[in-house]
C-alpha cells in the first residue's frame, strides 16, 4: 500500500512510503538534505515498521522539537492508523 505524507517543521516537503504487510518496502522524500535523507530511506528499506518508528521517533534536528527521521516516524505511525480501519 502506497501512502504520502506531508512533514511539519522541518525542510522536508513530501514523504512517499510503500508498506507491505508490515515491512516498509519503499521510501522516497522529496527536500530537505538529499544525502542524509536517501540513506534513512535505504536503512528504513525492508524494516518492520514498528522498527523504523522506534528507532527514529524523537529525534530532533537542531534547535527544532523535531526532524525529518521524526516525521517519518509520524508518518509511519499514521500509515499505520489508516491501514488498521
Amino acid at each position: 500500500m502506497k501512502f504520502e505524507y506531508t512533514p511539519k517543521g522541518v525542510c522536508s516537503r513530501r514523504m512517499e512510503i510503500e508498506i507491505e504487510g508490515d515491512t516498509v518496502v519503499n521510501l522516497s522524500v522529496h527536500g530537505g538534505c538529499n544525502g542524509n535523507l536517501k540513506g534513512i530511506a535505504a536503512l528504513c528499506r525492508g524494516r518492520r515498521v514498528d522498527e523504523v518508528i522506534e528507532a527514529l521517533e524523537g529525534l530532533v534536528c537542531g534547535n527544532k522539537n523535531t526532524s525529518c527521521p521524526d516525521q517519518l516516524a509520524q508518518a509511519l505511525k499514521t500509515c499505520k492508523l489508516s491501514v488498521s480501519k
